[in-house]
């Protein structure tokens, strides 16, 4: 288990180290919300959380943005890099991978404060180690690991308790979620090694074609993202502060028929 936790250990490492990587949730959250809102519904939402204030259609809506920006800008890196498809790697981890989990990470952060997430950075603006295990669990969600999946249920109960500012804190004290947490770091690096990501040799595989490889990064990390998405709407749903009786004329009108099948329109 330790080579594959050290395989992900390292990959986040080098993301982590990009700058931009942690997002200013009230930043974000009042630059995607200020188009359609007013001020005090802006300004509840980054307070108290999206859930209940903010109309599902619209939390869907600017999802659906999101992850339509980050795949283009994903997949024209891949293609001009040579990403997925092929990873040739000899002990480190290339620029390459650490900028396409770069955006992974960004996508998933932006994506939690969409559905009530509170920030997960700490006071000086940065990703605590209690964020890093969050972000392990939107990452185990994107790639099918079962027991993220579960996992993010079970965080989602904290929110139905509170909108809990402290939530990173709670990720890295609570030693149930810390053992899932590493379960979901094995499986994910698991699957980081059999793609080419390897400690030991220099093991070379071959890199396929620009245009193959911006296509399968394409297939891959859009409906990645509509799952975690998908599963940050549904534990939405469940918190008590939900309600559906949200003042929709406070929203301008948008057309969501171009909303991904994936993002439930609600």
């Amino acid at each position: 288990m330790a080579n594959e936790i050290k395989v992900w250990n390292k990959v986040m490492s080098a993301a982590l180290k990009l700058p931009g990587v942690a997002v200013d949730r009230e930043k974000f959250l009042r630059s995607a919300l200020k188009k359609y809102c007013c001020d005090s519904q802006v300004q509840t939402a980054i307070d108290r959380g999206t859930a209940g204030f903010v109309p599902n259609k619209l939390l869907d809506k600017i999802a659906a943005s999101v992850i339509k920006s980050h795949t283009k800008k994903v997949t024209i890196l891949s293609a001009a890099m040579g990403v997925p498809g092929g990873w040739a790697t000899l002990g480190t981890i290339p620029t390459d991978i650490a900028q396409f989990y770069y955006h992974v990470f960004v996508v998933a952060q932006k994506l939690a404060y969409i559905y009530g997430y509170p920030d997960m950075r700490d006071e000086k603006g940065n990703l605590s180690e209690g964020a890093t295990n969050l972000l392990t669990v939107f990452v185990g969600v994107m790639t099918g690991v079962a027991i993220a999946a579960k996992t993010l249920q079970e965080l989602g109960k904290k929110l139905q308790q509170e909108f809990m500012k402290k939530l990173p804190e709670y990720a890295l004290s609570n030693g149930t979620l810390q053992i899932a947490v590493r379960k979901i770091a094995k499986k994910v690096g698991m699957e980081l090694s059999k793609n080419g990501i390897s400690e030991g040799i220099g093991k070379v595989i071959p890199i396929v074609s620009g245009l193959i490889s911006g296509a399968l990064t394409y297939r891959s990390f859009k409906p990645q993202a509509q799952r975690l998405g998908m599963t940050l709407h549904n534990t939405m749903l469940l918190l008590p502060q939900h309600s559906s009786a949200i003042q929709e004329e406070k929203v301008e009108e948008i057309d969501y028929q171009e909303l991904p099948p994936d993002l439930p329109n609600s």
